[in-house]
């Protein structure tokens, strides 16, 4: 066989070669395959692949193309092989020009092009690294609009169905934003609630033991039993409350308690000593909306006495919660009652004893007064308007994953308000008492609220859900 016959040879291999191809493009089996590809999100070729090894008969018809170029591969070199020999010896070796071959790899860009660059009677390249598409003509695109990239982490979940290029819906702990999947992270609640104060611990600490007067919080005093700086009988149980009527004057604003002081004043060589007890309503409400302040109790600080320099027996009594204990408030019940403080049998021990329980009932237990009552702490910035609006987005969400974004932002207000729940076996639902009583919601909305937030939190990755004591009907 002479050289020129050898080249024509070659020839007619490479014919075979891209016949071969052209007849796998035009094969059933591959055009089954390319209908069968999925158009409502984005393929890359990682995904094309993995959905190639799940057709066993594309895959079949693969490997006999695979066969087919191997044996024209063989023929090929042999024929090469031989052209180089018989060419030793030429002054001009022999240029030899065969089809590329085609791996898999190739097969897998060429699906995305057919998906993806196939505008307008042209067909493109598409390139995965640019995510976009080579056109052959610069005046004419060739690229469709590319769907939307599902998967997990920060890709979507699902593409929009009336709109295949933009997410629809992301994975767990991500949230849709404009368009985009961001982390579920609660934006900034301080629009709506405030929780801080511009005064650190050490500062706070120092004004309260001063009783500083910028921290005081000015309430409304109310009782049938008593009068402010008069005399009265302390035999019998004695009913005040302090109110600070937000809904009526201050509405725009919650209030934080930091501690409360009494100046109590008693008759000269009176026996008699204060015993109060604290209610407290977090936000409004009835009596029986309120939760009992537990001095003494799991750690919680005991009222403190400080006498003071006056010509009666006065006495300051303070209870201090602090940064520690701190926790909202509307209003105060404030319950007094007398116990006589006498020597036990040892003589190095005190009891205690009802004024009621006195053996001798003439016996005259003095009198009592309160000169003035102290409340302090802090007003924050409270926006029940906004809050409604995020409400509202629960079922009429404004943008596409905004009901989602107003979830969080409400989970992160529950969690807030009921930390500063007091100490206890379970946290107050001090959230729905805020709901209840300062955005005069129904019951029925906030058990639809409470429902919502429960369900929303428990698609949250590492979510930690908790139970809470209901306090507010």
């Amino acid at each position: 066989m002479d050289i020129q016959a050898m080249e024509e040879s070659l020839l007619r291999i490479s014919e075979s070669w891209a016949l071969t191809y052209k007849e796998f493009e035009d094969s059933d089996e591959f055009k089954t395959f390319l209908m069968r590809l999925p158009q409502n999100f984005f393929l890359n070729s990682s995904t094309i692949q993995h959905l190639w090894s799940l057709d066993g008969v594309f895959q079949r018809r693969y490997e006999q193309l695979e066969s087919s170029m191997k044996s024209l591969f063989r023929r090929a070199q042999r024929v090469v092989y031989k052209l180089f020999s018989l060419s030793k010896r030429c002054q001009k070796q022999p240029h030899i020009n065969l089809p590329r071959e085609r791996p898999q790899s190739y097969w897998l860009n060429y699906f995305q092009s057919l998906l993806y660059c196939s505008e307008n009677n042209q067909l493109g390249s598409f390139s995965e690294e640019l995510h976009t598409c080579i056109c052959a003509y610069d005046h004419s695109t060739c690229q469709v609009p590319t769907p939307c990239s599902v998967g997990e982490g920060a890709a979507c979940a699902v593409c929009a169905s009336d709109n295949h290029t933009r997410c629809g819906s992301c994975n767990i702990g991500y949230m849709l934003s404009q368009g985009a999947c961001r982390p579920m992270v609660a934006d900034s609640t301080e629009n709506y609630l405030g929780f801080e104060t511009d005064l650190q611990d050490l500062e706070l600490r120092y004004l309260l033991q001063r009783a500083d007067r910028r921290l005081e919080v000015h309430a409304i005093f109310i009782s049938n039993d008593m009068r402010l700086n008069s005399w009265f009988d302390p035999s019998w149980r004695k009913r005040m409350l302090l109110t600070l009527k937000s809904n009526k004057y201050k509405s725009n604003l919650v209030h934080m308690l930091l501690g409360i002081s009494l100046q109590i004043c008693l008759t000269k060589n009176s026996t008699l000593e204060p015993a109060l007890t604290l209610f407290i309503n977090p936000f409004g409400g009835s009596h029986s909306e309120s939760w009992l302040i537990p001095v003494n109790e799991n750690g919680f600080p005991d009222w403190k006495s400080t006498k003071l320099d006056l010509p009666l027996e006065c006495f300051n009594w303070t209870l201090t919660f602090g940064n520690k204990w701190k926790t909202f408030f509307e209003t105060i019940h404030i319950y007094l009652r007398s116990r006589i403080k006498t020597s036990g049998a040892g003589g190095n021990e005190s009891i205690y004893l009802e004024p009621l329980e006195m053996a001798d009932p003439t016996r005259n237990l003095g009198y009592m007064k309160i000169n003035s009552i102290q409340v302090f702490g802090y007003s924050m910035h409270f926006d029940p308007e906004a809050i409604r609006d995020l409400i509202l987005q629960l079922d009429y969400p404004y943008t596409q994953g905004s009901q989602d974004s107003a979830l969080l932002q409400l989970l992160e207000i529950r969690d807030r308000v009921n930390r500063l729940s007091p100490p206890g076996q379970q946290p107050l639902d001090l959230f729905a008492c805020l709901l209840r009583h300062r955005l005069k919601l129904t019951a029925n909305e906030v058990v639809r609220i409470h429902a919502s937030l429960q369900s929303f939190n428990a698609r949250l990755p590492n979510s930690l859900d908790y139970e809470t004591t209901k306090l507010c009907s």
